[in-house]
């Protein structure tokens, strides 16, 4: 249900409620419940009563799917399984978007290679329409062999990628240098499975292999611990206990998580925007200049 913020109440009561304000919890994981499937016919599955969800790809089309409920900051978990085999030219998404030309997104996009290559791992941040900010990795495991959890943090001063609770990027609010950050377009999850084959493995010099198909990605155990937005209102609370699970709200990076940010930085980025003096002749982006580990 909605919430209601009175304006007069002592400061530490009204900070307390509009902290519950703020908060709102979409627990638990089933997808009949939670999301829509948006394309590929049935090519998207939701199976198990509502708890595993499969996207496939063939040579006539891929498929999609998004939440029912847009988000106004939080933490999002997934847990997916990707395409095995010669993934080549397949492009897996797992993001928060919202709409229109100034739109907001985060970003994980899986990029498929030919069996024994490891997947990339892309990740990208928009704001205001404008992108641009893309940090690529390979994982330390086989990304097709098991699930995984793979996490957004997104709260007023920073988004935080997690891969199994461990930090691989940290997004800073630096608007205070006049760098657009998401804070106020609430946004859908969406994840996709398609085909990229014109540049998604090695630039394009690597095609589908249509012999392979269909190829599948598999998710579960879905949770939002955020705060779910509706027009006109606050946001609004699926949990009596949401209040008591909003450390997202503030959570930054400890000694142990920067130290974990550092090693998957250091072993296993392939790419940072950051760091391409070519593609930025005139200077690196503003955000760049602060410490990556913060």
């Amino acid at each position: 249900m909605s919430s209601s913020c009175p304006s007069r109440l002592p400061s530490l009561l009204l900070f307390a409620l509009l902290i519950a304000c703020l908060v709102g919890a979409s627990m638990g994981g089933d997808f009949l419940q939670d999301f829509d499937i948006t394309w590929g016919d049935q090519r998207a599955k939701i199976l198990n009563g509502g708890q595993l969800l499969t996207l496939s790809l063939d040579k006539d089309s891929g498929s999609g799917f998004r939440s029912k409920n847009e988000y106004l900051f939080g933490r999002i978990d997934m847990q997916i399984k990707l395409v095995s085999g010669n993934s080549a030219g397949t492009v897996t998404t797992f993001y928060l978007s919202s709409q229109g030309s100034t739109h907001d997104e985060i970003d994980f996009e899986f990029l498929g290679n030919v069996t024994g290559e490891p997947y990339i791992m892309h990740t990208n941040v928009f704001s205001q329409g404008k992108g641009n900010k893309e940090q690529q990795f390979h994982l330390w495991f086989d990304p097709t062999k098991a699930f995984h959890t793979y996490s957004i943090v997104w709260n007023q001063q920073r988004i935080i990628f997690l891969v199994d609770n461990i930090p691989i990027r940290v997004f800073h609010n630096s608007e205070s240098i006049g760098v657009p950050f998401p804070t106020k377009q609430p946004m859908r999850i969406y994840s996709s499975l398609w085909n990229a084959d014109d540049w998604a493995t090695r630039g394009g010099l690597v095609k589908t292999d249509w012999t392979q198909a269909p190829f599948t990605a598999s998710y579960r155990n879905f949770n939002a611990n955020a705060c779910v937005w509706s027009p006109g209102s606050s946001c609004t609370s699926a949990s009596p206990n949401s209040v008591k699970d909003s450390t997202w709200q503030a959570q930054a990076l400890d000694a142990s998580g920067r130290n974990r940010l550092r090693w998957v930085q250091q072993k296993y980025m392939i790419y940072n925007y950051c760091t391409d003096l070519k593609r930025f002749p005139q200077g690196i982006p503003a955000e760049c200049k602060r410490s990556r580990f913060l």
